[in-house]
């Protein structure tokens, strides 16, 4: 509730300005009633208010500035003091006209005309009755208009539900005003005088902390009750944020003498201290300079610890600065300036230790090795930038795990996806509040040498912010050239980073900026075939899962063939992530088993498989028939593996237009175009008549249509797709393909092809229709994972017509002309 309108009412005195006049007394329902009985005027001079609504009963003062408003006043008056109040929409508005005024308002008797100094006038009105605006009659030289009286249903006397909330209206407006320091107490006595029904209603609304807008709805409500519960919503919310305001008040003034009671505290455990013999301040700082002789630094950064040591002892304790300043010279002493541990080259140990903690991914470690041989061979040569890059799960994070243990050095690791804050690298200055190392040193103060293997996960899920560009700032870190003197801004120094393994790892090299991918040498993992996830499942998961849980192979023992319906059934991803959480679900079940002592199969069956992980739902991608026309099969590469694609396409009488569909990339749309055009140009070649693409329409859509795919590796199979409409030829069987195609009729390479494969296993395709290029991948493949594949290498886009159309015609083959 607004403090100075209760003020103004509540002791609003005519004597201030008529030394003959008495108080205004609050309004009793003799005078409401008598107020009610007084004839409406057909015609009145409207009075525009900026800031306020008038409500009937209640007194209010009005300063008036506009010459309008003046004029009116002085009129009404000089006569029988009766005008016609309403708020105006825009209070913004000079000089309003009748679309800028609410139609609902208030009849008015001026009581007291004051002139002030500055020529503006200030006038005390009082609220008799409502009205409604039916026609404006003048807007010179100020509005009038014809108004008509607007009726006010009241409840019964009878009503307790009325009777209760304006009881209930009072109670609150007692409360807000103890609640509100601004509020004189006095300003309870006006509330609890109030005999009047709708006054109360009336005066509380208009001294509520509420917009105009929401004054002028409560004055608009014909209802009284409707009205009175809707103030009594607005008390309620007033109400709140007083008491919380309060609250956080009395919370601040807390806090600010806690902190000068601590303080008093602080400084008296400090006496008591220097009593007793303890650590002062200068003590520690003295401690600091003998730890710092036993330091492995050069010249430049010994000078430079003992002028920030000299520093600190120029500080008063008491400042803010000496906290940093002590941080600042402690990560200085714990850093572990040019201590090195001592690698193991040991190459056969560290080729037991890869083979220990991975099964395949032989090429990986056959190149870790190799890394490692170089390193052996120059032992001053800076450290290589690895990136490992591959799906989710695979294992690139325990590579470097091994790596550490291979060489005997310490592991460190840190996360940057969603990394944001380029300070998060490179540190924030000492000069800010709460100033930190980059994440960089600190994990080598953790680590405690300066050469240890440093896993920098999911490099590729770095983002940019407002903050900086943290993938910019691990330029320097990855740099050989640079990386022997990082700058971190918290430390101030160059830091040699030279003996440091980097490790990164990434998803996707596509999301790396080009100047951080060529400062590392890439190698791919690529997904594990099913034999191997079966493998790795027996020999690594199952066991560490097992233990996990706190049983042995004496409580639970699994076959391979159970192992391979898991994996077939249950996952379907490049690493074996998934897997291990499934077998977790498996063993979990053991093992309340053996904590309630029931009778359960130690050895996991299928139908235990079925029980604990449900149905199988996830079958192996399955081929479908070569019945139908424009139904190719394509492999393609996922973030979770290969998997095999169904191209499908129709024709229909149109324009000769092209429709392509399914949540396709713009890559993949354009190897659609691509396809389409290169058979519009060999048409004669393919036995087909030119009109047909003036008379038919072709839509081309790849099933799935919720998941986005893009890429240029699904050219050839849209060709394949495209020609077997055409022609209403049959596709070859169980065949598959994947290459990009040019307009020249070339077919290109494409990458994921290990992923294909394995995918195209999985759903019994026998035959695959490459580029020639692509023969190098296959040869990479062991032999016994390609068995039952037959690969035909191409380097035309006839080619891959002649392998995979048959001269067959489909059933009810369509007849172009």
């Amino acid at each position: 509730m607004s403090n100075h309108k209760i003020l103004t009412i509540d002791n609003l005195s005519l004597q201030e300005f008529d030394s003959e006049a008495e108080l205004i007394p609050l309004l009793t329902p003799e005078d409401e009633e008598e107020m009610n009985n007084e004839e409406l005027p057909v015609t009145l001079p409207i009075l525009p208010l900026r800031n306020t609504v008038l409500f009937p009963g209640v007194v209010i003062p009005i300063s008036a500035g506009r010459d309008k408003s003046i004029q009116l006043i002085n009129d009404a008056n000089a006569g029988d003091k009766i005008i016609g109040v309403v708020s105006q929409i825009d209070e913004d508005v000079e000089d309003p006209t009748k679309n800028d005024i609410h139609k609902v308002g208030t009849v008015a008797r001026i009581l007291r005309v004051l002139k002030m100094p500055d020529g503006n006038i200030t006038v005390i009105l009082q609220g008799k009755k409502r009205f409604e605006i039916s026609e404006v009659l003048t807007e010179e030289p100020y509005i009038t208009a014809n108004v008509k009286n607007v009726v006010e249903t009241r409840p019964e006397e009878t009503d307790t539900e009325f009777t209760a909330v304006l009881e209930s209206v009072k109670e609150l407006a007692i409360q807000i005003i103890k609640e509100s320091p601004s509020i004189p107490s006095e300003a309870t006595f006006a509330i609890k005088n109030i005999e009047s029904k709708s006054f109360l209603i009336n005066f509380i609304s208009s001294n509520m902390n509420l917009s105009v807008k929401d004054k002028q709805g409560l004055l608009s409500i014909n209802d009284l009750k409707e009205r009175a519960f809707e103030t009594l919503r607005y008390m309620n919310i007033e109400l709140q944020k007083l008491e919380l305001k309060n609250d956080i008040q009395s919370k601040v003034r807390f806090d600010l003498d806690q902190q000068q009671r601590e303080y008093f505290l602080h400084q008296q455990m400090k006496t008591i201290q220097e009593e007793l013999g303890g650590v002062s301040q200068e003590e520690e700082i003295d401690e600091m300079g003998i730890k710092a002789k036993s330091k492995k630094w050069d010249e430049k950064t010994e000078k430079h610890f003992e002028k920030e040591l000299s520093k600190i002892r120029r500080m008063n304790p008491q400042s803010p600065d000496y906290g940093i300043q002590r941080n600042y010279l402690e990560l200085f002493l714990e850093l572990p300036w040019g201590e090195y541990s001592k690698d193991k080259f040991d190459l056969k140990y560290a080729q037991k230790v890869l083979d220990k903690d991975h099964f395949g991914l032989e090429e990986v470690k056959k190149r870790m090795i190799e890394h490692l041989a170089v390193l052996k061979l120059r032992n001053d040569m800076k450290s290589p930038i690895i990136c490992l890059t591959g799906p989710p799960g695979v294992g690139k994070t325990s590579i470097g795990r091994s790596v550490a243990e291979a060489l005997g050095r310490e592991y460190v690791r840190i996360s940057l996806g969603g990394l944001r804050d380029e300070a998060e690298i490179r540190g924030h200055r000492k000069t800010y509040i709460g100033a930190m190392p980059g994440r960089i040193i600190q994990s080598l103060k953790k680590a405690g040498t300066s050469n240890p293997v440093f896993v920098l996960d999911e490099i590729d899920k770095l983002s940019s912010s407002h903050n900086g560009d943290p993938s910019s700032a691990l330029l320097e870190v990855l740099d050989p050239e640079q990386n022997n003197a990082f700058y971190d801004n918290f430390l101030e120094m160059g830091y040699d980073l030279s003996k440091v393994m980097f490790i990164a790892t990434s998803n996707n090299m596509a999301n790396i900026q080009p100047a951080l991918k060529d400062r590392m040498e890439v190698i791919k993992m690529s997904g594990y075939t099913i034999e191997e996830k079966i493998e790795i499942a027996k020999r690594h998961l199952f066991p560490k899962v097992l233990s996990a849980h706190g049983l042995t192979n004496k409580d639970l023992t699994i076959g391979k063939k159970q192992l391979e319906k898991i994996v077939e059934g249950y996952t379907r991803e490049s690493g074996v992530r998934n897997l291990e959480n499934k077998l977790a679900q498996v063993i979990r079940n053991a093992a309340k088993s053996v904590a309630m002592e029931e009778e359960y199969n130690k050895k996991v069956t299928d139908e235990d498989i079925i029980k604990v992980l449900g149905v199988p739902r996830l079958e192996r991608d399955k081929y479908e028939s070569n019945d139908v026309a424009g139904v190719v099969t394509g492999l393609a590469w996922t973030s979770v593996g290969g998997d095999i694609l169904f191209i499908e396409s129709l024709i229909s009488e149109g324009k000769g237009t092209l429709s392509v569909t399914g949540n396709l990339g713009n890559v993949m749309k354009e190897s659609a175009t691509i396809a389409l055009e290169y058979i519009k140009a060999n048409a004669k070649s393919l036995g087909l008549s030119i009109e047909l693409f003036q008379k038919y329409n072709i839509h081309i859509h790849v099933p799935e249509g919720a998941t986005p795919k893009d890429g240029p590796s699904a050219g050839i199979a849209m060709l394949t797709c495209l020609v077997s409409l055409l022609t209403q030829t049959k596709v070859k069987k169980h065949i598959a393909m994947t290459g990009e195609i040019t307009l020249r009729g070339k077919v290109l390479p494409v990458g994921g092809i290990k992923e294909k494969i394995l995918a195209a296993k999985r759903a019994n395709i026998k035959e695959l229709i490459l580029c020639h290029e692509n023969k190098s991948d296959i040869d990479e493949i062991k032999p016994e994972y390609l068995e039952g594949l037959t690969f035909h290498y191409v380097k035309e886009m006839s080619e891959v017509l002649t392998l995979a159309l048959t001269n067959q015609k489909v059933k009810n083959a369509k007849e172009l002309k």
